[in-house]
């Protein structure tokens, strides 16, 4: 475990001494960090080694281990986001942080498994948001190693270096498999669907969700070679009209329900890595922040910040995820 709550005090000092960080926190809180090793995004919302906690008057900082032998912070517009995979290290790691509800999220949640080198290294990360009183008024942000290097449209990159026989390691806990219902699939790929082919046949999608008495906590769930990633309900109209999913439903991919959990607070914790695994770095989705209560609850040595969307390579939702290096 290498993070935890600090002043901003602490986290410059932290930046001035030559530290390598990765910071989570109130935008006011990360304009006032000096340029350094460092790449930040906003988010109040936090697993600490005392439980979950939400705070904006504090930040979150996670060291990187001295396993790491350099380090390069960068940022990259939305159009230019497909080359960060190519300036990583040979042998190392890349974090990524995007804003919600940004272009540069737009483009890698669509776009993300066909960046050239992508697969090559590890690549973890999460995207920045706000408090959830703050929707619609305050715009999620990244930074960039310097108070002045803000972005509400782009992404931040750190490309981790480790040396020789020194190996990182994406992993996630997904507590969500498939159901046993109908196949569902979509004609475009989309964060707004408005129909869905059920086994086949073409239907308004709310009304089918309203029909099966879907509860939306219970998100999408894609079959990725034996790998369940989740695709997340954010609203569902009365209507017939468009459900807005957290992440795009891709049009060449075969979804189902997921099947209930019987208490997702036991369920979630039964999941978590044991004792014996000691992330690098780790965050964890907010709705599973608020389906689980973690306000107060601890997640063992799983800490981090409480996102808005998940990296492990792709993008994902209502996942955990969590780096680890091997020597």
């Amino acid at each position: 475990m290498t993070g935890q709550l600090q002043t901003v005090s602490q986290a410059a000092a932290a930046i001035a001494a030559g530290g390598r960080l990765l910071v989570a926190g109130d935008e006011a809180l990360l304009a006032q960090l000096p340029a350094g090793a460092w790449i930040g995004g906003t988010i109040p919302y936090f697993m600490t080694a005392d439980g979950g906690q939400v705070t904006r008057d504090l930040v979150y900082v996670d060291t990187l281990p001295d396993l790491v032998t350099d380090v390069r912070v960068q940022a990259y517009p939305a159009d230019r986001l497909d080359g960060f995979p190519r300036d990583g290290f040979e042998n190392g790691f890349a974090i990524v942080i995007v804003p919600a509800g940004s272009p540069a999220h737009a483009r890698y949640a669509a776009d993300a498994a066909d960046f050239p080198g992508l697969f090559d290294h590890p690549v973890v990360g999460w995207v920045s948001g706000v408090h959830l009183d703050d929707l619609g008024t305050v715009t999620p942000k990244v930074f960039a190693g310097d108070g002045a290097a803000v972005s509400a449209s782009g992404a931040v990159v750190l490309h981790a270096q480790l040396p020789d026989g020194v190996l990182a390691g994406a992993d996630i806990v997904n507590l969500f498999t498939q159901g046993d219902g109908a196949a569902l699939t979509f004609g475009s790929t989309s964060f707004e669907q408005d129909k869905v082919s059920v086994d086949g046949v073409e239907r308004s999608f709310a009304e089918y969700l309203h029909e099966v008495g879907h509860d939306t906590k219970l998100p999408l769930v894609a079959d990725y070679f034996g790998t369940m990633i989740n695709v997340s309900f954010q609203s569902v109209p009365d209507d017939d009209g468009a459900v807005v999913m957290y992440a795009p439903i891709f049009s060449a991919v075969t979804y189902k329900l997921a099947t209930p959990v019987g208490d997702y607070v036991s369920e979630f914790a039964q999941h978590l890595p044991t004792g014996s695994v000691h992330p690098a770095f780790a965050c964890n989705c907010i709705l599973n922040f608020l389906y689980s209560d973690l306000e107060g609850k601890r997640t063992g040595d799983i800490v981090g910040p409480v996102t808005f969307g998940e990296i492990a390579y792709t993008l994902l939702n209502q996942t955990l995820v969590y780096l680890t290096l091997h020597e």
